[in-house]
């Protein structure tokens, strides 16, 4: 075994603890554009590494080549580099408690896809084919995509720990142009699971997808205000993304958030949860255990508002005297939900709870400052009068705070969408700054 391999010759090299991950990736991606194939490309990698550490010492060293040379060659050299990095009484392996050492196997992350470029080509080509059949002002495309994704790694270290899993990811994407009296306006669509089998049709991924782009078109610009925002679900998970980002660990022992020393502290409305849950069956955020080999667990990371927990590795735990939390490597499986919401509060119960606002479809730009937690950025969607979809608008940005968004959440609708590892509904902000023209 190439891992055990490279951790014995770490120990011959004189390594007091040391790690290493063996990984293979190997898949295809192919894109279309207007009826024809523009690239396509089948993939395999691999990669060996191995991270030494030495009395606070850390060397990290990597290789794709498997041959015993190579690998002793790749032990040595990270072994080196350990000697010349500068002492960190924080650098080291895990506890050994904290490791997983009876990983489960059941939660089903691996559904290879036997696919040839062929037929990947013709998934593509269905797929930009509905959108472009789908009305007479879709008449041009930035193309349709098709992407396998296999992976397979395995992890040992110096404390017994060894574990590793097979994984897939699968997609099938469009973004259609629609077009009418000289303007031109562009949205897309995808599907994306870890087993082929439960990804949309390529045909109704390019009819939505039309839909999208079609009802863009005559999108005005509105004035300057203060409104109500609701964030539709796909892109309202954003916003659980900087929220993990700023009470993740690198961010809290650095003092670079707007959330530091946040622990136990309400920052939310009472009703809204976000559950973290690493063991939920096929999904995109699963994992038998984090990315060093610690135990990982369901958990309520905001209960009734309060942040009860925070996204730690062993190493920023070290660096707060906390524990880690088994996010080495990032989070898995959250949702952000509201507790005063039931089976009733989709989008058009959303739309109503609103009343007049922005309901944004779409965020463009980096406009996220974490460590003040200013937030600006420029977006387009449609404008909601009395309830309904009054017109789309374009070219304006939304501005606040973060903190102050997520203190004033009026509402979290049941319309979720999953399709990746952050989930919520649809997110209603009570007021927001809009610039516009």
């Amino acid at each position: 075994m190439i891992a055990q391999k490279m951790l014995d010759l770490a120990h011959v090299a004189g390594a007091v603890q040391a790690s290493v991950d063996v990984t293979e990736d190997y898949g295809l991606s192919t894109q279309v554009r207007l009826g024809q194939l523009e690239t396509s490309e089948s993939n395999r990698e691999k990669s060996a590494s191995i991270t030494i550490y030495n009395s606070g010492r850390k060397g990290f060293a990597e290789t794709s080549n498997f041959e015993s040379d190579a690998l002793q060659q790749t032990v040595l050299k990270a072994r080196d580099i350990a000697k010349f990095t500068k002492p960190d009484k924080f650098s080291g392996l895990p506890n050994k408690e904290d490791l997983e050492f009876q990983p489960r196997n059941d939660l089903e992350l691996y559904f290879p896809w036997n696919i040839g470029i062929k037929d990947a080509v013709d998934i593509a080509l269905r797929c930009e084919a509905s959108a472009l059949e789908a009305d007479k002002h879709i008449k041009n495309s930035e193309g349709a995509a098709v992407t396998v994704h296999h992976s397979n790694f395995f992890s040992v270290n110096s404390l017994g720990f060894e574990g590793g899993y097979k994984q897939s990811r699968h997609t099938v994407s469009v973004a259609p142009i629609a077009t009418r009296n000289g303007e031109m306006e562009r949205d897309y669509w995808y599907s994306s699971d870890r087993n082929f089998k439960n990804l949309a049709t390529p045909e109704d991924i390019g009819s939505y997808a039309a839909q999208r782009a079609l009802s863009r078109l005559g999108s005005r610009r509105i004035s300057t205000r203060k409104s109500p925002v609701l964030f539709d679900a796909p892109i309202a998970a954003s916003l659980l993304g900087s929220f993990v980002q700023a009470i993740s660990g690198a961010s809290l022992y650095k003092n670079l958030t707007f959330l530091d020393k946040s622990l136990d502290t309400r920052i939310f409305p009472e009703s809204i949860c976000i559950e973290e849950n690493p063991f939920l069956i096929g999904e995109m955020g699963s994992a038998p255990f984090d990315d060093e080999g610690v135990k990982v667990r369901p958990r309520l990371v905001v209960e009734n508002g309060v942040i009860k927990g925070y996204f730690l590795s062993s190493y920023s735990a070290k660096r707060l005297n906390m524990h880690t939390t088994g996010n080495a490597g990032g989070s898995h499986n959250l949702r952000m939900f509201d507790n005063n919401s039931n089976a009733e509060n989709n989008l058009s119960k959303m739309f109503k709870l609103m009343g007049n606002g922005l309901f944004v479809t779409e965020l463009m730009g980096q406009g996220v400052n974490i460590i003040t937690g200013d937030y600006s950025r420029g977006v387009s969607g449609f404008w909601i009068q009395d309830g309904q979809i009054s017109f789309p608008v374009y070219e304006i940005t939304i501005a606040g705070n973060l903190k102050e968004m997520f203190q004033s959440i009026v509402s979290i609708g049941t319309d979720e969408y999953r399709r990746g590892a952050k989930t919520t509904g649809s997110v209603l902000i009570e007021t927001m700054t809009i610039g516009g023209s």
